[in-house]
């Protein structure tokens, strides 16, 4: 896989002078001006549930492709991600989820198990990216060597748009899971302590689905009530 010759610093990408703002594609440019044509913007989302699996998406757009709306996930309504991942899936040049159980997370951490929903959704694109560019910090655990941008999912569009179809793809599983294991909210909460949840967590049990390695943890800590936090 190909590299910029030095790191890109989007910080220091021009601006767009048509919008008078800053331009989502100013990282995406910076690499296509070079040659490098297949960007994949990569997150996650999932970390901090008490139950389900942390899921991540890569997304490469088409040179130029920007998807207007296409923002931070959790700016975003549900309808509005929905809309959103519909397009991007119609218009990217690929798109590929992968995920990591509960099973997965208590066996080997979610730090690493977070690198390996990654890889997974890397691997499964159809096409192999020539860059790689990640939300956060660098991920120790990944195959492939890549940029990190802090607040990525608001400043790299192909970041954005992975935030989004990563987000729905886990809501919606999360909302199946909801209809065979009743009375933990997880329609609502997405698996996050919330209320509800802690308090069904005390009453039901554990279901397959839980991290017992968060359970005692988290049932100790203040209240997690906004599931859209990814």
């Amino acid at each position: 896989m190909s590299a910029p010759d030095q790191p890109v610093d989007s910080r220091e990408s021009e601006r767009d002078p048509l919008e008078g703002e800053r331009d989502p594609l100013e990282y995406e440019r910076h690499l296509w001006g070079r040659g490098i044509a297949r960007v994949a913007g990569v997150d996650e989302v999932g970390r901090g549930p008490l139950a389900g699996p942390v899921v991540a998406a890569a997304v490469v757009l088409p040179e130029g492709v920007r998807i207007e709306g296409a923002a931070d996930s959790k700016t975003l309504t549900p309808a509005g991600r929905t809309e959103l991942a519909r397009e991007i899936r119609e218009r990217a040049a690929a798109v590929a989820i992968g995920a990591a159980s509960a099973r997965e997370i208590d066996r080997i951490n979610i730090l690493r198990a977070t690198a390996r929903a990654m890889n997974r959704a890397l691997r499964r694109l159809p096409v192999a990216p020539d860059h790689v560019v990640v939300d956060g910090l660098p991920v120790r655990d990944l195959e492939w060597e890549h940029d990190s941008v802090v607040g990525g999912d608001g400043l790299v569009h192909s970041i954005a748009c992975a935030s989004i179809v990563a987000k729905v793809c886990r809501d919606r599983l999360m909302a199946r899971l909801a209809g065979r294991y009743p009375g933990y909210g997880w329609e609502r909460n997405m698996g996050y302590a919330t209320r509800q949840h802690r308090d069904a967590v005390r009453e039901r049990g554990l279901t397959p689905h839980h991290r017992t390695s968060f359970g005692l943890l988290q049932l100790e800590l203040p209240l997690e009530e906004d599931p859209a936090a990814g």
